[in-house]
């Protein structure tokens, strides 16, 4: 059987069509390329270039591969732009995702992992983050993932006493780093690990926004997975669904412990072999000292675990981009 990817094209989207490839389960991706690249999706996977809002082709794509599922990982991800483009939001992803479970409604379509965030959070009161966290997002991006959380969840209860009930999870993560494959990398314009290659590539100091929090070094403290691990998590959840497993409504995939953001520069300077000392600029506002999840209902579900530490997670990501500019020839 056929599992569908909805953002297939994009850094995330196409380390999870690697990891279902590579457990020998045959996907299709949709992906409308407005951050994707088409030659990310492997030659040999079927691609429907086209958007989540568009029912019809959602429909004809899961009938046309007779699906059994869907990873959905589509829709704008950007929470800091959210807050100037909220009606463009709330669309790509409450308006997707609900053409999205309409069209396996009508395609008879009975499971979906859902790629939710860890930004339905907001800023948590706690050192560490269990699925037990009060929600409470702050932005349009984050209120957007708790509304398709609930849409699913609503969906399921609507189905269960039907011929094709709905079963779901909703992964909920913070921040995805790394490569699997030395040819599928970050092209964010907004994440950290593109941000701070791409002021070394261009000889510019990367800055480190306050030293003054209550963390052991002072700077602000995050969670960071690589997203290899990541991906394969989406196929633990995709098999256990398929495989009639009940899984909970959502999952936080987090290290436990979090690494700081000089971490992060020392970690950059040792693994590009660039040495630098990060310039150290004022606090930004609404910056929370310390978010780390626990990924420990995960790991006792889906199997979740961080393979990869720190150093693979920035030596995977320099390879790849110094493959992705040219300064480095393709090990495949």
């Amino acid at each position: 059987m056929t599992w569908m990817v909805t953002g297939g094209a994009g850094y995330i989207g196409s380390h999870v069509v690697h990891a279902f490839l590579d457990a020998g389960i045959d996907v299709v991706v949709v992906d409308d390329l407005s951050s994707g690249h088409p030659e990310f999706v492997p030659a040999q996977v079927p691609f429907a270039k086209g958007t989540v809002l568009d029912e019809a082709l959602l429909t004809a794509t899961l009938r046309e591969h007779a699906c059994e599922g869907v990873v959905h990982l589509a829709g704008f991800k950007y929470a800091g732009v959210s807050v100037q483009r909220p009606l463009h939001t709330y669309a790509e992803n409450v308006s997707g995702t609900l053409a999205l479970l309409r069209a396996m409604a009508e395609a008879d379509v009975a499971n979906i992992v859902f790629s939710s965030s860890a930004a339905v959070y907001g800023t948590p009161d706690v050192d560490l983050v269990t699925e037990d966290t009060p929600t409470a997002p702050e932005s349009p991006y984050g209120e957007s993932k708790l509304v398709c959380e609930w849409m699913i969840r609503d969906q399921a209860r609507a189905t269960a006493s039907g011929p094709v009930p709905l079963r779901h999870t909703s992964l909920r993560y913070f921040n995805v780093v790394g490569s699997g494959p030395e040819h599928l990398y970050d092209s964010s314009p907004h994440n950290l690990f593109p941000l701070v290659l791409d002021a070394l590539v261009a000889g510019r100091t990367p800055k480190v926004f306050g030293t003054d929090y209550p963390t052991p070094d002072g700077s602000c403290v995050r969670d960071y997975v690589h997203v290899a691990d990541l991906a394969a998590t989406h196929v633990a959840a995709a098999r256990a669904l398929a495989a009639g497993r009940d899984l909970a409504p959502v999952y936080n995939l987090g290290s436990g412990t979090g690494s700081s953001v000089l971490e992060i520069m020392t970690a950059m300077a040792d693994g590009t072999g660039i040495a630098f000392s990060p310039e150290i600029a004022p606090r930004r506002p609404g910056d929370p000292a310390r978010i780390v999840a626990s990924g420990d209902l995960a790991a006792a579900d889906l199997g979740w675990t961080m393979t990869r530490d720190l150093t693979d997670m920035v030596a995977s990501a320099w390879h790849a981009r110094q493959v992705a500019e040219g300064l480095l020839r393709p090990e495949r």
